[in-house]
């Protein structure tokens, strides 16, 4: 994740709230041995959404049992993990979710985050989230028209399920963002969203930029054009400064951007190296950030579904997160790995890892080809 408004000016919202890192400090929150786990709980969803990374569907099964996710959650405390972000499908219909987030409570580690669809949540559910501690809700919204939110989503009122949970959510104090997938289709409301997302009183939004995993490899002709994705970091630079401390901007998806901004933020030399230092030590995909699937793989993260790092059905935690573990070990160090005619040989490639694998496996048939979506070189 891209910290678009630290970079522009310095203050952050929720990141300072789970991290307790203020300022444009590099991030020490996690390490590669001990990233932030994001959980898939099910593969389960209410909802059908065009561009599913999980390929989550309603009724889908293939997840841990109940005691298996309480001994994951363990496993969690066990090997110091700092921050685990419960996620699906969606997490509110996974079997034992309450279970798992109670014993986690109970543990008093790691810290949790829910990312969810919002549909589900009333003032019951935002109590019980309240009472176990959630650091920060992330809530999907992909359009401010509801007519089009409720087309990616596939479910007619989802728009309006989802503010209602928002609103739940703020009455009970949880800090509370919007996640939106950024296609060729919404780039343009950018500015809308930003304004949406401060209006209803979340002080966070995290723009994904489409990625070519799960179904998001069905609308890969949906993908924003690098124009468009410059135009959108622009705006991104001006609605970051008119929120300052209110509402924090990240990108996700999209680490060649945070490259773009340094660069284009920056007074002297000085300060892009201090940029470029921040930007590179958000880490990505199997580099401070693993993923855990229903079925107990371990993946590098959510956005590379066909190469598995680990199975906790069969081993600990600590097994699979170690330099020792050569499925690993190359996400640890993924610029050395790069081999498309760009960003192999990107001076910057060591800050942004060459951006999306999915996305170039997808669009070049090369998993360490070049992201073809990078604004230095598009």
């Amino acid at each position: 994740m891209i910290p678009v408004s630290v970079l522009v000016t310095g203050k952050g919202t929720v990141s300072e709230r789970i991290t307790g890192r203020r300022g444009r400090r590099p991030s020490s929150f996690s390490t590669p041995i001990r990233p932030i786990v994001f959980w898939n709980l099910t593969y389960n969803c209410n909802l059908y959404c065009l561009h599913c990374y999980i390929n989550a569907a309603p009724g889908r099964g293939g997840e841990l049992g109940v005691g298996e996710k309480l001994r994951v959650a363990e496993m969690l405390w066990e090997h110091g993990i700092p921050h685990v972000v419960l996620s699906g499908g969606e997490p509110l219909v996974a079997r034992g979710f309450w279970e798992v987030a109670g014993r986690i409570a109970e543990l008093g580690r790691p810290t949790m985050s829910l990312s969810t669809n919002g549909t589900l949540i009333d003032g019951r559910v935002a109590s019980r989230l309240a009472d176990l501690g959630f650091r920060y809700v992330g809530v999907s919204i992909d359009s401010v028209r509801p007519e089009v939110h409720d087309r990616f989503r596939g479910a007619r009122g989802a728009f309006d399920r989802a503010v209602r949970g928002v609103k739940a959510l703020i009455d009970q104090g949880i800090p509370v963002g919007l996640r939106t997938t950024i296609t060729r289709w919404n780039v343009r409301e950018v500015p809308e969203i930003v304004d949406f997302t401060a209006k209803i009183g979340a002080s966070r939004l995290a723009l994904y930029v489409l990625d070519t995993v799960g179904r998001g490899v069905l609308v890969k002709e949906d993908l924003p054009s690098v124009e468009q994705l410059k135009w959108m970091l622009e705006v991104l630079v001006e609605k970051a400064r008119e929120y300052e401390g209110v509402l924090e901007i990240l990108l996700v998806r999209f680490n060649q951007g945070g490259v773009y901004l340094a660069k284009k933020l920056a007074k002297s030399p000085e300060e892009e190296r201090a940029l470029l230092e921040l930007v590179g030590s958000q880490g990505d995909c199997g580099r401070k950030a693993v993923s855990i699937y229903p079925d107990g793989t371990v993946k590098p993260c959510q956005f590379i579904d066909h190469v598995t790092v680990g199975d906790l059905r069969r081993q600990h935690l600590s097994e699979v997160l170690t330099p020792e573990n050569p499925l690993l070990r190359p996400f640890l160090e993924a610029h050395k790995h790069l081999r498309g005619p760009r960003c192999s040989r990107c001076p910057y490639k060591a800050y942004c890892g060459g951006g999306s694998r999915g996305r170039a496996l997808a669009l070049t048939g090369d998993f360490w080809g070049d992201d073809p979506l990078c604004p230095l070189h598009g």
